[in-house]
């Protein structure tokens, strides 16, 4: 999972890392409780919010 907030790019491993569940929820949901946009799950990668670095690692551009 990569979350980007603000100009900072988050990577967690989901599987080897085994974070607590509210950390995982803080990086996904926005203040409003709702799903931060956009949020994209190519293949088993999740990417959310914005982040040119993390789309260029993801997609190879």
């Amino acid at each position: 999972m990569y979350a980007a907030k603000g100009k900072k790019l988050v990577h967690l491993n989901l599987k080897r890392e085994n974070p607590p569940q509210e950390e995982v929820l803080k990086l996904m949901l926005g203040p409003t409780g709702n799903l931060r946009a956009p949020t994209l799950r190519v293949g088993k990668k999740l990417l959310v919010g914005f982040n040119a670095e993390a789309y260029a690692e993801v997609f190879g551009v």
